[in-house]
């Protein structure tokens, strides 16, 4: 849409912030079927209202009187969290959810290693909730959301003028004549972490980082040295819609590369663009009120199994790995060297297009769309 033309990203021409639409043709096939889909959807839907009913019994309820016995609590949290997880997408249409174990240097065997442990951080894209249930279904593990201070956002009206000149970002020839303007100017600093349930991080997906309240914040070192699982960080602070990679926000600081006392686990995720019959499985645009129904019930009128593409990176070639080479993948100084190395890393594995969008981009980006609502 040319009113969101401010942004698309002048370096790769992807606009990472809207939701994909599908092609325009019309698919009878389709359109025959939508009583159909529309039964189905709501069959899904109630269901899945269903199985987070009893997730929040199992986990915030007999949970929480079992944390005396912390045995028990684990078996509880793994029944009520893990395998509900799975049932949920498998309701939802993923049937079977196949993983790719990318390696780095040609010719080298992968290794089949990716068994994340209490304290080790698993990194990852964020384009939707359904990884979200992946993981949870997999790991059983630890989420986090960051807290920063709310950015400093153009009004609409300023956002709506700015320019994008298509072209390559090299300051010379035609892409010096005019210039493109940021919405928001620098990244905005990550004051801690607020430790978040499955059903919390589900429906935060799509928004951006909170802003500090009076709950205490912990810092990232400080919640994995405490975890009795594995932990998952969201570098993005957002979702995309998995067009392109967003700029990773400084969630190490401080962090050395090999890292010690911990692994970090490198992980891609990727879904196929929306047809007429499929909606689109990311989901970028998080609704204000009971997130995200609205795309639950869109992705349940979907009728053929779905597909989501996951890719690991062995753990022999991560940045907890004592072998790991840092210029060989960031050759320049950076203040946060492990994010940069997985956003490296990362887009790299899917082989997407990184962007120079941050989620201080998001926040205005959200501001303006439901502004023009």
């Amino acid at each position: 849409m040319e009113k969101f033309s401010s942004f698309r990203d002048p370096g790769t021409g992807t606009q990472p912030f809207l939701a994909p639409v599908p092609p325009q043709e019309r698919d009878l096939f389709a359109t025959i079927l939508t009583p159909i889909r529309a039964v189905v959807a709501v069959t899904r839907t109630v269901v899945i209202i269903v199985l987070v009913s009893i997730h929040f019994v199992l986990v915030h309820v007999i949970g929480f009187i079992c944390s005396p016995v912390p045995p028990l609590q684990n078996v509880i949290s793994w029944i009520g969290t893990a395998l509900l997880a799975r049932l949920a997408l498998y309701v939802i249409g993923f049937w079977s959810v196949p993983t790719e174990l990318i390696v780095r240097k040609r010719g080298k065997i992968p290794e089949n290693k990716w068994n994340p442990g209490a304290g080790d951080l698993i990194v990852s894209n964020w384009s939707s909730w359904i990884e979200v249930l992946w993981l949870a279904y997999q790991y059983n593990p630890l989420f986090v959301l960051p807290v920063a201070n709310a950015p400093i956002a153009s009004s609409a009206r300023d956002a709506s003028s700015i320019s994008y000149t298509p072209g390559r970002k090299t300051g010379t020839g035609s892409a010096a004549i005019s210039s493109f303007n940021r919405v928001l100017s620098s990244p905005e600093v990550i004051h801690g972490f607020r430790q978040v349930s499955l059903l919390e991080i589900i429906s935060s997906t799509g928004n951006t980082p909170s802003a500090p309240s009076s709950v205490p914040l912990r810092s990232l070192d400080d919640i994995r040295r405490s975890a009795r699982s594995p932990i998952v960080v969201f570098p993005e602070c957002t979702t995309s819609n998995g067009r392109g990679l967003l700029r990773f926000a400084d969630v190490f600081n401080g962090a050395s590369v090999p890292t010690k006392g911990y692994n970090i686990f490198l992980m891609c995720v990727r879904y196929d663009p929306p047809t007429p019959s499929q909606p689109s499985l990311s989901h970028s645009v998080p609704d204000v009120t009971l997130n995200p129904l609205r795309h639950l019930l869109q992705i349940c009128t979907n009728l053929s199994p779905q597909s989501i593409s996951i890719r690991q990176l062995p753990l022999s070639e991560s940045p907890s790995s004592q072998l790991f080479k840092v210029n060989e993948v960031v050759p320049e100084p950076r203040s946060d060297v492990l994010a940069e190395i997985c956003a490296v890393l990362i887009a790299r594995m899917g082989k997407m297009k990184r962007v120079g969008f941050g989620w201080e981009d998001k926040y205005a980006f959200l501001d303006f769309y439901r502004g023009r609502r």
